[in-house]
């Protein structure tokens, strides 16, 4: 070629392969070639057999995703930028104008709002279902009812629902189950298989999952999936995710990549930190109630022995406590900003120790019966030394004394 710049981009040197290494290549594309328009016109994106345009996949984004269908035990995966994200995804891919969701009253905050607003400007309507009550569910489905929501455990109070079986009523009703799996990461129970040797499965259609949090465990990534294993419903959310133009960064899922090998070590990690801190906490005066799935008083806790227990899986990184009602919110506030260790800051999952204070008369529809009269604080338990974030959480209650 006459022009160097030319030469330059057309530059023909393919590296030589077999190159082998810890982690996988990182491609970067929006435009993805093709050898001839035959090729062009049959190549296929919908089944990760070949790669059409960045935005439907790269060898980068397909080998997450199917590294994560090994971790939650689903079979089709697809990334979206965030955990909220997934929540509406699996939302436009099986709602229209005419049908209902119901949507448990201790949902994370974001997912309610989207149903309060967007979905509801959309026809999409939306009931609230006591989590703890299964006949309270099934009382609320109806033949509008085209979706069921379930989190295990619960929005900021973490109750454990009896996940089994709110999923065999919708199982019998024969409407669709998604589940917030964000807090299980797929180590805690396997959701697509939730009592093993039974048969038919006793299992989810869908789960989001923020990848935010513990499969990137950095704090530096925000991205969610949405997991399926039915083929159907595979095809109706990757058809949602296209129409939508979703993806997500190269170097962002690399970064995942890189840190789910540790999930397993730093997801144990932050359990059994965080239940040492949660029966510590138990035994101080100005914490009235203590609630973690692993105290056998915490809401739910039989739910959660009975499938996460016996499976070998875990409780999480996160419990909370609710501050006898004698203290008002600028007392807990003060008790928050005393936190040296602990950073104010939402999410979850990384290595720095996380405080959120939370008036919950503005996220339930009623002050659930099982839980005392205060205000909520949340931790979230990184992975600094559970000593050093006992004496923290200690020197910040001589605000309140």
């Amino acid at each position: 070629m006459a022009d160097a710049i030319t030469g330059l981009i057309h530059h023909g040197y393919v590296p030589p392969e077999g190159f082998g290494a810890p982690q996988p290549g990182v491609f970067k594309a929006s435009t993805v070639f093709f050898p001839s328009v035959a090729a062009m016109r049959s190549r296929e994106w919908k089944d990760k057999s070949a790669y059409t345009y960045g935005l439907h996949g790269t060898p980068t984004t397909y080998t997450l995703e199917e590294r994560l269908c090994a971790l939650e035990g689903g079979l089709h995966c697809v990334l979206v930028p965030s955990g909220l994200a997934a929540v509406a995804t699996v939302c436009l891919s099986l709602l229209k104008a005419g049908d209902e969701v119901l949507i448990p009253d201790n949902a994370y905050g974001p997912s309610k709002a989207l149903a309060e607003a967007e979905l509801l400007a959309w026809g999409i309507t939306h009931q609230y279902y006591d989590p703890m009550d299964p006949q309270d569910l099934e009382a609320q489905i109806s033949s509008r009812t085209k979706l069921v929501w379930l989190e295990a455990a619960g929005s900021v109070t973490l109750e454990f629902p009896d996940l089994v079986g709110l999923v065999r009523i919708c199982q019998r009703r024969r409407v669709l189950t998604a589940l917030d799996n964000t807090w299980g990461a797929g180590l805690a129970f396997q959701p697509f298989d939730l009592v093993p040797g039974t048969q038919p499965t006793v299992a989810v259609d869908l789960t989001a999952h923020a990848l935010t949090k513990y499969p990137s465990g950095g704090g530096d990534v925000l991205m969610g999936s949405v997991m399926v294993r039915d083929a159907g419903l595979a095809l109706r959310v990757k058809l949602t995710h296209m129409r939508l133009g979703l993806g997500v960064g190269a170097n962002d899922a690399e970064a995942v990549l890189r840190g789910l090998p540790s999930i397993g070590l730093r997801y144990r990690a932050h359990d059994q930190a965080t239940r040492i801190l949660a029966q510590w906490a138990q035994t101080q005066p100005e914490f009235v109630q203590v609630l973690h799935p692993a105290l056998v008083d915490s809401p739910g806790h039989a739910h959660w022995r009975d499938l996460c227990v016996n499976g070998e899986g875990g409780a999480a990184g996160l419990f909370s406590v609710v501050l006898d009602a004698r203290f008002n919110q600028d007392q807990t506030d003060a008790f928050c900003d005393a936190l040296r260790l602990f950073k104010l800051g939402y999410s979850w999952g990384g290595p720095i120790s996380l405080v959120v204070p939370y008036d919950l008369r503005g996220m339930r529809t009623a002050w659930p019966a099982h839980l005392s009269r205060g205000t909520v604080v949340r931790f979230s338990i990184g992975l600094e030394a559970v000593q050093d974030l006992q004496d923290d959480i200690a020197q910040a209650l001589r605000v309140l004394r």
